[in-house]
């Protein structure tokens, strides 16, 4: 399964931050923000990943990355998206790189807590279709929400007013290799972007979306307050370690 982090954009809602850099290249506590997806990749046993970037600074991609040695990683790939065409988009120019393989697919500006390897596994076992993770939170409305018959899937609702269930769809997508195929067929939105939730829609009406619970915290880091609140969650995690493990050698 190769891996693709989505950090293209022009993070106009964190701007002046972003007047002169690419948001997902903003501190996130002790590194940039481009570190966290790429390690939950990794953490995952994802080792082939590809960065789509966009924007005015898309050289500091590689300039920071480079070839993912701090990873553990022989290579990154890297390809570009011009201005602001959506998530589905940006997915859609990284059909060569798939190379007719699974993605797993996250948002740049995703940031979780646990390991995502139970649901990538459970992904590799999946004969067809796609996967996405779940989150209950308390503000669905902000998100994608998944609406429920029983225990299945049957819609997922873009930032909707009244939601029909108070799980939001992560910025964490698995699907097999006829998403390509899938976001050819899609129109532009009333943002004049194409959509994710067009294609795990898509998928949805095809009876092939599957679904896992993310477990520990999860935030995206697109906003201010969500920022803020990323880089508190990374340092309390990272303080709550290392307490843990000085304990731990005392005993």
């Amino acid at each position: 399964m190769k891996g693709i982090v989505l950090a293209g954009g022009t993070g106009s809602r964190l701007f002046p931050l972003t007047k002169i850099t690419n948001k997902h290249l903003l501190p996130i506590y002790d590194k940039p923000m481009i570190y966290y997806p790429i390690q939950t990749l990794v953490d995952a046993g994802i080792r082939d990943i590809m960065v789509v970037t966009g924007g005015k600074n898309s050289g500091d991609f590689l300039r920071l990355l480079a070839n993912g040695r701090q990873f553990g990683l022989k290579h990154i790939a890297y390809t570009y998206q011009e201005g602001e065409g959506g998530i589905a988009e940006a997915l859609g120019l990284c059909e060569h790189f798939a190379d007719g393989q699974k993605v797993c697919v996250i948002l740049g500006d995703n940031i979780v807590e646990k390991s995502i390897r139970p649901a990538v596994e459970a992904f590799r076992r999946q004969e067809r279709g796609a996967r996405i993770l779940l989150k209950e939170v308390p503000d669905a409305e902000r998100f994608g929400v998944a609406e429920f018959e029983g225990d299945r899937i049957i819609g997922i609702e873009e930032k909707p007013e009244n939601p029909k269930s108070r799980y939001a769809v992560t910025g964490i997508y698995m699907y097999d290799p006829t998403v390509f195929a899938k976001i050819a067929t899609l129109k532009p939105s009333r943002r004049n972007e194409l959509e994710i939730t067009d294609v795990n829609n898509a998928y949805i009406h095809e009876g092939a979306l599957a679904f896992s619970m993310l477990q520990g915290w999860w935030t995206d880091a697109g906003t201010f307050d969500s920022l803020l609140r990323a880089a508190n969650l990374v340092a309390h995690s990272k303080v709550s370690g290392a307490r843990a493990h000085a304990e731990a050698l005392t005993i």
